[in-house]
């Protein structure tokens, strides 16, 4: 099979810089997705645009600003780099390239990129182990909007969430073990805090909660040791996945847990809500509810068991595509 087959990598997005223009414009992009926001446009967009447009962007480019690299946007260096890395150890007669649902590089422009290098196979990838609505399947609306528009288009496959996978959990034990090995004095308890969604959502039938929840049985299970969930970045009014992390982190202290471990399974790359909202904000929360130590524990990245899973995963996808060599 002469052709190179692609594979996109597809995470959830980020601004362009960290200021209020660019954290406007990519929060309207966002906000406007109907898979992320099921309330009516009629009685949403008002809100959007005269309550949370005009007030949002300024909070959040300061939450970026603190995180921001060199380099960018910690999500979409990360995911850059994961990737290159890929790219490098699938080898020969796979591109990989990788796009953002909102913002750039844009999902749309990137297929076309692999069609024009050759690609008539593509592999979807959205990096999200659990699946979620407004994650996993807007990732795939995307690349299907797109492919709507295409006289040509290459044939699809889409990467199945990999939630319970035993290699993700395998990947989670030995990067959360080194974690926990280089720090002097083990905590008492490690917290897993996934990116929350309304509770509506479960409701409606998205499964995402129950993914999270088996993601941390068996991570539990892997480490022999407890693994407390929690659903973080409420926002808005309505009732959310529970118990919240920001509540949490303030209330552990006087169940007696002095030392914590945090980890974000929900995550394939670190990210403002992971770096800012967790390791900076919910440590603060923590200690100053009367912790002692909280320790952040980072995602799997483009580490070396972060690429071993992804080119797992990757690999299994692509049989009857292309063989490894």
């Amino acid at each position: 099979m002469s052709d190179p087959v692609g594979v996109l990598l597809i995470n959830l997005g980020t601004p362009d810089a960290a200021e209020a223009g660019a954290v406007r414009r990519y929060l309207a992009e966002f906000l406007s997705d109907r898979r992320v926001v099921e309330i009516p446009p009629i009685l949403w967009q008002p809100i959007l645009r005269g309550l949370i447009l005009p007030t949002r962007p300024a909070k959040s480019a300061h939450a970026y600003r603190k995180v921001w690299r060199p380099d960018g946007s910690p999500l979409a260096a990360i995911t850059r780099e994961q990737a290159e890395a890929l790219g490098a150890r699938l080898g020969a007669g796979v591109i990989v390239d990788y796009a953002m649902r909102y913002g750039r590089p844009a999902i749309r422009d990137r297929i076309a990129a692999l069609k024009a290098q050759g690609c008539e196979r593509i592999l979807l990838a959205p990096l999200y182990p659990q699946y979620c609505a407004a994650t996993t399947a807007t990732a795939n609306d995307s690349a299907f909007a797109a492919l709507a528009q295409m006289r040509w288009q290459p044939a699809i496959r889409t990467l199945p969430p990999y939630y319970a996978d035993p290699a993700y959990i395998a990947a989670l034990k030995a990067s959360i073990e080194e974690g926990l090995a280089a720090l002097d004095i083990p905590p008492d308890l490690l917290l897993a805090s996934f990116h929350g969604m309304p509770e509506r959502t479960r409701e409606l039938g998205d499964p995402y909660h129950d993914h999270c929840v088996e993601t941390a049985r068996l991570l539990a299970e892997a480490l022999g040791r407890e693994v407390a969930v929690a659903f973080q970045s409420r926002f808005g009014r309505a009732k959310w996945l529970e118990p919240a992390t920001d509540r949490v982190l303030a209330a552990l202290p006087g169940r007696g847990v002095r030392r914590l471990a945090v980890v974000t399974p929900g995550f394939s790359a670190d990210c403002v809500e992971t770096l800012e909202e967790i390791a900076i904000r919910g440590r603060e929360t923590y200690l100053s509810a009367g912790g002692r130590d909280c320790v952040y524990l980072p995602c799997l990245n483009a580490t070396k068991a972060g690429i071993e899973l992804l080119s797992h995963l990757v690999a299994r996808e692509l049989e009857g595509w292309w063989a490894a060599s």
